[in-house]
């Protein structure tokens, strides 16, 4: 059975969405964060101050070839993992790829003021997103469905996308 991969940027509720998806549909759960941080041994912000990006998306290329040899997994992925080509071909060989979107103020509500964001350790956030979601745009255009969390429950995201993929394996 298809795997069920979940990208977007972070704060559209990958994790949160991907655990409920997963529990619905009677189906393992995997976070390649949560692998990264296994393997490397430090959370990701550490990762990132002692190793720098490279690094990590070395480890997460690593990471996702693995989980995909699987199959029937809701599988959440970090939210640049879909730049890598090698990435993108290994996810969507394994399964149907569903965006999750958000507004800016949205995300920038949902991931708080911590330093546990990387990528957004800079002293505009909102630009910062705004700049990263500019660019990553044509990669997460990609996926083969998309979903927008604004305003909308884990609940209602997961029900959303059980009828979208449905919807799609009718259409195969």
């Amino acid at each position: 059975m298809k795997n069920i991969i979940l990208t977007g940027f972070m704060g559209t509720g990958k994790s949160s969405v991907g655990r409920r998806l997963a529990r619905e549909l009677n189906r393992e759960f995997i976070d390649t964060d949560d692998l990264i941080e296994k393997e490397v041994g430090l959370k990701i912000p550490l990762i990132f101050d002692r190793y720098g990006e490279a690094s990590f998306r070395a480890v997460e290329k690593k990471v996702i070839k693995e989980v995909v040899l699987k199959g029937n997994r809701v599988i959440a992925t970090g939210g640049g993992a879909i730049i890598d080509e090698e990435n993108f071909v290994a996810l969507k060989e394994s399964g149907i790829i569903v965006c999750l979107t958000s507004s800016v103020d949205t995300i920038l509500l949902r991931i708080g003021t911590g330093k546990e964001r990387p990528l957004l350790n800079q002293p505009d956030r909102k630009d910062a997103i705004e700049k990263i979601l500019e660019y990553r745009k044509p990669f997460y255009a990609k996926a083969d469905l998309c979903v927008d969390t604004t305003n909308k429950t884990v609940n209602e995201v997961a029900a959303e996308i059980k009828t979208k993929i449905i919807q799609i394996l009718w259409a195969q």
